[in-house]
């Protein structure tokens, strides 16, 4: 599984292979849930849930990891070399027949119980692709907070899920907005709500992510050849943060 794939896309690719198989080899390596044992249980589904992961597994269980920044996961078929890490960066092994999936660097791991999944991820707000994504709720829990900057706003999970630090900076360059202007200042703010669900949707099927703005410091601006900038701009847990921007076709607050 490349390490550049998306939420969406790695529950994809665990969904093909454990799914409808049943495990045959199970290793938590976490202390709470070490002396868990998964085998001899069926994968029933990989749902992604906004930036989560649920793992659904025979007789009421799920397995619940995000990626945040550096996490990982990596299917390999039988006899295949690991390579997504040193051995004491695995966090989860789940195996069956015809397919390891391994979890590298997994900020959060843990085994609930299915029914218990809200616990995990019910305070997110809509999620860009998930079956249930309701696009006023979204533009309601943005604006909930004028005062804040569009950027912090739409990496908040809360307000609507799926938002990584890439596509904040892509989905303010769409709509020609700084990540640092408050969202109350934005003229019309469900063209953001629509943009948002729009890239999220074109990007989530591709190997690479089209990027226009985000990793291009210093290179020409694909629509008015203005250098590209970059600065760090807090997220809601209070990280520093690559954010890229065109100081002409998104004119910026003092920064």
């Amino acid at each position: 599984m490349p390490e550049g794939d998306t939420v969406y896309q790695a529950a994809r690719r665990l969904h093909a292979a454990l799914a409808g198989q049943v495990l045959t080899r199970s290793d938590l390596r976490v202390p709470r849930f070490a002396t868990a044992d998964l085998t001899g249980r069926a994968v029933l589904d990989v749902t992604p849930r906004g930036k989560h992961l649920l793992t659904r597994i025979e007789g009421g269980l799920t397995l619940h990891s995000h990626l945040r920044m550096d996490g990982s996961w990596r299917i390999y078929g039988p006899g295949e070399r690991w390579g997504g890490g040193p051995a004491h960066q695995i966090r989860a092994i789940l195996g069956n027949a015809g397919h390891t999936a391994v979890g590298y660097r997994l900020p959060v791991l843990e085994l609930l119980r299915t029914q218990d999944e809200p616990k995990a991820v019910g305070h997110l707000g809509p999620d860009l692709l998930g079956p249930g994504w309701d696009a006023d709720s979204a533009l309601r829990n943005l604006l909930q907070d004028p005062a804040r900057t569009i950027g912090d706003a739409l990496l908040d999970q809360r307000n609507l899920a799926g938002v990584g630090n890439v596509y904040k900076s892509e989905i303010c360059f769409a709509i020609r907005a700084v990540p640092w202007l408050p969202i109350g200042e934005l003229p019309s703010p469900e063209r953001l709500v629509a943009v948002a669900k729009q890239l999220l949707e074109a990007n989530k099927d591709r190997p690479v992510r089209q990027a226009y703005v985000y990793g291009r410091a210093g290179r020409p601006c694909p629509r008015c050849r203005s250098p590209i900038r970059t600065a760090t701009q807090r997220d809601p847990s209070g990280r520093e943060r690559p954010t890229y921007w065109c100081p002409k076709c998104q004119p910026a607050p003092t920064l």
